[in-house]
């Protein structure tokens, strides 16, 4: 899987001809844990927060090959096997980027039930990643980790997707 620039990509692309409107985004969120029970977390490149490996859909693809591609580009693993657990939709869900871009997002988290490889702490989108027991994440942390984490909680106790 090749990784493409922010330009080249769909959103990227669309902000480029939309302006200053909010925008709908589409994107998954995965959560990867190692067999310990430990969650793998990312710091990003743009903002220097600890995250969960995350991104945008592109064309041409669907929600699950999002979580499985945004995993390959921030940690360099391959996701053989995601579910998913959450959807994050609505007006409550509209963030201003640092670039001072509008989104209302459409998120769905998965849980990455298999994966393989070598973990990557340096990509073009990440300066840092690694496993990290539950109550011992490095910081500054991005906001939608314990929410999701909580959401992945009440979707493995009950089985059902959480709609947000």
């Amino acid at each position: 899987m090749a990784s493409i620039s922010w330009a080249e990509s769909y959103v990227g692309q669309l902000r480029a001809l939309a302006g200053d409107r909010v925008l709908m985004f589409v994107g998954a969120r995965a959560v990867v844990r190692d067999e310990a029970g430990r969650l793998l977390l990312i710091e990003r490149s743009d903002n220097s927060y600890w995250a969960l490996p995350a991104g945008a859909m592109e064309l041409g693809e669907s929600i699950a090959d999002c979580a499985v591609r945004e995993v390959w580009e921030e940690t360099g693993l391959r996701a053989k096997a995601v579910t998913p657990f959450a959807m994050y939709t609505g007006p409550d869900r509209t963030i201003t980027n640092m670039y001072g871009d509008t989104y209302q997002l459409f998120v769905v988290a998965f849980r990455v039930d298999e994966w393989d490889g070598t973990l990557l702490t340096t990509t073009d989108e990440t300066t840092n990643a690694g496993f990290y027991p539950v109550g011992e994440f490095p910081a500054p942390m991005s906001g939608a980790v314990e929410e999701t984490l909580a959401d992945l909680a009440a979707f493995e106790a009950t089985g059902r997707l959480v709609m947000k």
